[in-house]
């Protein structure tokens, strides 16, 4: 089975970079990942409790640490994990 998350940036700044992270553009949460201390946190779960957030918390974290790691640490608009 494969996987699919949406992510769309909300906000960044020199401290720290925050998305919307989800399924679909309907059923999203919030993570955020604090570029000093490296460390990823939940803001908001996703609303829906038939979606599994550990999942897509997951996954969004393993994108969005690949964003600063391998990509130089940029963070674009609109980004997908897809396996």
């Amino acid at each position: 089975m494969g996987a699919f998350v949406l992510l769309f940036k909300e906000h960044e700044d020199e401290n720290v970079v925050i998305y919307r992270y989800g399924p679909n553009e309907h059923i999203m949460g919030k993570i955020q990942l604090n570029k000093e201390t490296k460390l990823f946190s939940e803001i908001e779960p996703l609303p829906d409790p038939s979606h599994s957030n550990k999942f897509y918390f997951d996954r969004a974290a393993q994108r969005m640490a690949r964003c600063f790691v391998k990509e130089g640490g940029i963070f674009p608009g609109k980004l997908t994990f897809e396996s």
